[in-house]
């Protein structure tokens, strides 16, 4: 797939796939079964929404009263594993992208961009999940009626949200291509998982 071809909507249908995929088992355990080939932009972003479909429900999990002590440091490790896989993915998104680019040539007055193509799809992803899931609530026979209006609204919101972030994407890639925007990535650096960097995990494989 090229470029061109990679349409939000593209996008969005791969996030919604994964999302679905998931749902069938509906297990943090279960394993992520990518269809797409590998290191294409598809199976990345089949991954990416995988990864943060497993951790929004890590994050429910981690949040229940009756989670003993034992389990809360298991998820809370395997979250801060999780944020680092979407990290890495997001930036391979990136690179993915940059290889696209490689050959534009920007105009001398060509504007900058506070975020990556890959960063506003890491919240595409995202809010493909806000809205499954908040399209769920609005079909609860179990909650009241106010409930479920409340939750038509909020999916109502995040619909537009959704439609408002893929046009500044789509603007945004336009741009690059006609030079009048760079691409620039700064790599996140992250600190706390590198034992070179945080102090804590590199005073424990000191001793």
């Amino acid at each position: 797939m090229s470029i061109h071809d990679l349409t939000i909507q593209k996008a969005n249908d791969i996030f919604n796939q994964a999302i679905t995929d998931y749902h069938i088992n509906d297990d943090i355990y279960a394993a992520e079964k990518n269809p797409y080939q590998p290191s294409t932009i598809e199976a990345l972003l089949y991954k990416k929404n995988w990864i943060d479909t497993v951790q929004w429900h890590l994050e429910d999990e981690i949040r229940s009263p009756s989670i003993p002590d034992a389990n809360v440091v298991k998820l809370k490790r395997w979250i801060d594993k999780s944020n680092q896989d979407r990290n890495d993915t997001v930036e391979k998104i990136d690179d993915w992208y940059l290889a696209q680019l490689k050959n534009i040539k920007p105009e001398t007055n060509a504007r900058l961009n506070s975020e990556s193509p890959a960063w506003i799809l890491d919240r595409m992803s995202i809010l493909c999940l806000k809205i499954y899931h908040m399209k769920i609530e609005t079909e609860r026979t179990d909650a009241t009626d106010d409930h479920r209006q409340k939750c038509k609204d909020k999916l109502a919101i995040l619909k537009e949200q959704q439609a408002d972030l893929g046009q500044c994407l789509d603007e945004y890639v336009k741009d690059i291509l006609t030079g009048k925007r760079i691409m620039k990535v700064y790599r996140q650096m992250k600190m706390y998982n590198d034992e070179s960097l945080n102090p804590v995990l590199r005073q424990g494989k000191d001793k």
